[in-house]
């Protein structure tokens, strides 16, 4: 470490602890250590519909905290060095019983990307040197056998850095990564070919920081998607190879969101499903400035993005429209949350993305009320002990927790030796909603049972309980498709309203009412979804669907 590096961080730490937030009072969330080691620190995470998720880090680091089962190893080369690797480097968490089991990963997987397929499979793709072109996949499993599957050369070009998002005929688009300017599915049709070009990653690429990877991708309403990258958007029909809308620069002097100048994004939720007017809305919070990752390379850390900036992509005169968060932040995630909340987590006050980039850990979660008037929205919950700098991730799971692992900010894993030290350890953070006070508005789902099947445009019967008193217009149901979170941007996240018809009373303290899927694959693409009863902004336990034709 840099004499110059190592006197500008104590400077920034000792700045910290006089700048750290206040928490807030009453029910401003709380936080539990579910292990201290899980072996591997966390940069990649995708819960799965057995209520089972997968983590995993890079392969070429050098021996995890985790032995492989079974006598498993990894043999590889290393340049010229030949090498051999006994330990894990992902891993299957079971959230019911808080285990963790080690996988076996073949090949490098390091900032990569993924998304799940409509019959529930993980399928990852990409990463670095012998990884670079791979397909994996990993089918969930109940008997601890599950392990990953590679297909070699399943990319038809390098992808590192991509990002992926769910189609509605259930294939995956995979956009971009490192010197790729271009887009390919997976699995390929008849009609594919193998790469097309998209001439906005080269408008967007910054020759000295890239800032257009991890681009932010959404599927919109019309079937087209809204990309954005570095600090430019475009609505694009992936189908014709045709850019359908230009969107206007975000007004803050075109300051890059995108890695590495890290913020992170979200599509708010979709309502009034029914309407001709439905609006798809996206959020996008903190980041860089432009130089940051320049100066970080001199041990000067600048202060992140404060920013917020929120646009109606639906809209024909669509603006953005600006609002701060109570502090800056880059490398934070953004976590839509079961009652349409959003919970900004993870990351860092100063600097950027990268190996010994920034300072400052911002421990306090921020919950963004998109329903409030602006200037109203942010509040400061309760703060985590623990950083979570570079190569953090996190994810919500179906009890309403959210759980964050990772953070491994340099080359190669350093436990000691640093003031932001590999993290092996798991938390889980509950919201507000989930505080004991609020256990009388809170709803238990009674029927459908989880893992029904269900078909667009068509209505089920949902029954629920609650023991307190019911405020009838305040019950709404919700609908989750899971991301695949890292470095903070959660692929294929969508949370929708659904339609209802009256509640009606069934019994003591138990009620039901009718519930409409969603009418077409465009709104939510064929696959398991999270479905959540949500009273006076309190969540139930959510229950898995699964959407097919």
């Amino acid at each position: 470490m840099n004499t110059i590096f190592l006197f500008t961080l104590i400077f920034h730490i000792l700045l910290f602890i006089t700048l750290t937030l206040p928490s807030s009072t009453a029910s401003s969330g709380s936080w539990q250590i579910l292990h201290n080691s899980i072996g591997i620190p966390a940069m990649h995470m995708q819960l799965l519909h057995t209520d089972h998720v997968v983590m995993f880090d890079r392969t070429d680091f050098g021996l995890s905290n985790l032995s492989l089962p079974n006598g498993m190893c990894r043999h590889f080369k290393n340049g010229n060095v030949s090498r051999t690797d006994c330990t894990a480097h992902a891993i299957e968490y079971d959230v019911a019983s808080n285990k963790v089991r080690g996988l076996f990963l073949q090949s490098e997987v390091w900032c990569s990307s993924a998304s799940v397929m409509a019959d529930g499979m993980l399928v990852q793709t990409g990463g670095f040197n012998e990884g670079e072109r791979k397909v994996r996949t990993y089918i969930p499993c109940s008997n601890s056998s599950c392990e990953w599957k590679e297909i070699d050369g399943g990319l038809n070009v390098k992808r590192w850095y991509s990002t992926n998002h769910a189609l509605p005929d259930g294939r995956q688009i995979i956009i971009g990564g490192q010197g790729q300017f271009n887009y390919e599915f997976f699995p390929k049709s008849s009609n594919d070919k193998d790469t097309y070009s998209l001439p906005f990653l080269v408008e967007t690429y910054d020759k000295f920081v890239q800032n257009n990877l991890y681009p932010f991708v959404f599927l919109n309403l019309d079937g087209n998607l809204f990309i954005f990258a570095n600090n430019r958007a475009i609505l694009f029909n992936y189908k014709n190879n045709t850019v359908v809308r230009i969107y206007p620069t975000i007004p803050d002097g075109g300051n890059p969101r995108c890695y590495p100048s890290t913020g992170s994004a979200v599509m708010l939720p979709l309502k009034n499903l029914e309407s001709k007017n439905i609006e798809a809305e996206v959020l996008i919070c903190g980041g860089a400035p432009i130089g940051s990752w320049q100066q970080t390379r001199e041990g000067q850390f600048w202060e992140a993005l404060r920013t917020c900036a929120r646009i109606k992509i639906t809209d024909p005169n669509a603006m953005w429209k600006m609002e701060d968060m109570p502090r800056g932040r880059v490398m934070n995630d953004m976590v839509m949350l079961p009652n349409g909340n959003v919970l900004i987590i993870n990351g860092a006050a100063l600097g950027t993305a990268g190996w010994e980039q920034a300072v400052n850990p911002v421990l306090n979660p921020f919950l963004y009320k998109p329903e409030n008037e602006n200037g109203s929205r942010f509040e400061v919950l309760n703060p985590t002990t623990i950083p979570r700098m570079y190569h953090s991730s996190t994810v919500l799971l179906r009890d309403g927790r959210v759980i964050v692992g990772g953070s491994n900010p340099h080359q190669y894993y350093e436990y000691k030796t640093s003031f932001y030290p590999t993290e092996l350890s798991l938390e889980a953070f509950s919201p507000p909603y989930l505080d004991p006070m609020f256990a009388p508005l809170r709803p238990k789902i009674l029927e459908p049972s989880s893992q029904a099947n269900l078909t667009y445009g068509k209505y089920f019967r949902m029954s629920f309980q609650v023991n307190g008193t019911l405020v009838t217009d305040s019950v709404y149901v919700t609908m989750l498709a899971p991301p695949f979170n890292t470095h903070s941007f959660s692929m294929n996240q969508r949370l929708l309203v659904l339609t209802t018809t009256e509640v009606n009373t069934t019994g003591n303290s138990t009620y039901e009412f009718n519930v409409r899927t969603p009418i077409s694959s465009v709104l939510a693409p064929l696959g398991f979804y999270i479905i959540f009863v949500v009273h006076q902004e309190i969540p139930s336990e959510g229950i898995w669907i699964r959407i097919s034709d």
